[in-house]
């Protein structure tokens, strides 16, 4: 800065320029050129953004066809219905185009084409094909299954089934499971507290309890399995107790509890209570159809996943 003289101010004491501006007598505001460096980076960073703004698609416009600049770049790819299509750089186009490109995206489309054409025994005897499915099948599984039946499979008691054990409610066969994802299921069990008294469920959940070596009152077994074969129990669980694959209806024969959390307590109280409850309120849950949602070779290895699990 130039004084009233047209001469430079500098700091006395170092000689340097500076804006005039004085604080406390001797506090100088030099007035330093920016580094060169600093500058060379500014110059180069304004001509990549005017560079980036002419390339890829940037400048929103109502006067233009698709509302907004395109650039210069080209993707090339082939279309659902087989086309080949070339359009202006998106992500999406891209995506599309290294879907159809990528090496490794090609060999994952080989072995889920290759998966979907075998059957379940034979990738469960393939080492490759089966990790395969645990791998691809894991990914599929946490995007629409584990918000309910958990990240691994184990359910949620009381709510959601637990897929890696050995009870299947509405059959294993690997058809079974394939229908289940497919169609989805509903899980309806009647409450009983309109058409029992409270002994009448106590007593009848007595000889659940008893099915599976967890009740040993045996006037009030013997009571509840009158209850249970007269009452609509068997109708559905069978008056074997085993249950019914075309209803759902669970084997109480078994030690595998879904609904009353039997097995996570040792007090015979808590353990009635909680059976109690299920014959009390019944069940209503409802598992959605993923045919509409899934792709078909999806399906076949989300079902084929789910089995291995359950296998091991």
């Amino acid at each position: 800065m130039a004084d009233q003289d047209g001469k430079k101010i500098k700091d006395p004491l170092t000689g340097v320029e500076t804006t005039g501006h004085v604080w406390d007598d001797n506090i100088r505001e030099f007035d330093n050129p920016l580094p060169r460096w600093w500058l060379w980076a500014f110059y180069m960073s304004v001509i990549f953004t005017l560079w980036y703004w002419v390339v890829y698609p940037a400048w929103p416009s109502g006067l233009l066809e698709k509302g907004y600049t395109l650039g210069t770049k080209t993707i090339t790819y082939d279309s659902d219905a087989g086309e080949t299509k070339t359009t202006h750089w998106n992500t999406r186009a891209l995506l599309a185009h290294q879907m159809q490109t990528n090496k490794s995206e090609l060999i994952r489309q080989k072995m889920v084409k290759e998966i979907a054409e075998t059957p379940f025994d034979t990738i469960a005897a393939d080492p490759q094909q089966s990790k395969f499915v645990l791998a691809y099948g894991k990914s599929i599984f946490g995007d629409y299954c584990a918000a309910c039946h958990q990240r691994g499979g184990q359910g949620v008691i009381g709510h959601y089934p637990n897929l890696i054990d050995d009870a299947w409610l509405w059959g294993s066969d690997v058809s079974d499971i394939e229908t289940s994802i497919r169609k989805g299921r509903k899980g309806n069990m009647p409450a009983h507290k309109g058409s029992l008294t409270a002994d009448e469920i106590e007593q009848a959940a007595h000889y659940v309890l008893s099915l599976s070596k967890q009740s040993s009152d045996v006037v009030a077994i013997e009571k509840g399995k009158a209850i249970f074969n007269t009452k609509g129990c068997s109708g559905c669980h069978m008056p074997t107790a085993m249950g019914m694959k075309a209803l759902g209806s669970a084997n109480l024969t078994d030690h595998i509890w879904t609904q009353a959390d039997v097995n996570g307590t040792d007090d015979a109280g808590k353990k009635l209570a909680a059976v109690k409850q299920v014959i009390t309120e019944g069940i209503q849950r409802e598992m959605p159809a993923w045919e509409s949602r899934l792709k078909d070779d999806e399906i076949k290895i989300l079902v084929s996943y789910i089995k291995l699990l359950s296998q091991n």
